[in-house]
């Protein structure tokens, strides 16, 4: 992601089987929650984008990327959100 000051964001988590209908209802649900809670859209997009790929990857592992769905994803928010907060 790149913010219009220049400033790059690199994401390295996701997967595949995230690409699956109502992914993006929760990518969005994520950043709009963020924005609630006080941050600049532009971090809350990118931060966002990490929770969502993390929680992604994290379900993947758990159930496998084939037949993956957004409730998997959602199912696993509190444990990526515990896992993003131990990170410094």
């Amino acid at each position: 992601m790149a913010a219009p000051e220049g400033v790059v964001f690199i994401n390295p988590t996701g997967n595949p089987g995230m690409a699956t209908g109502g992914s993006g209802d929760v990518l969005t649900g994520i950043v709009v929650s963020l924005i609630a809670q006080g941050l600049e859209p532009g971090r809350a997009a990118a931060a966002g984008a990490y929770i969502h790929g993390l929680a992604g990857d994290m379900a993947a592992k758990e159930k496998g990327m084939m037949g993956l769905i957004a409730g998997d994803i959602v199912s696993v928010l509190p444990a990526a959100a515990q896992e993003l907060a131990t990170l410094p």
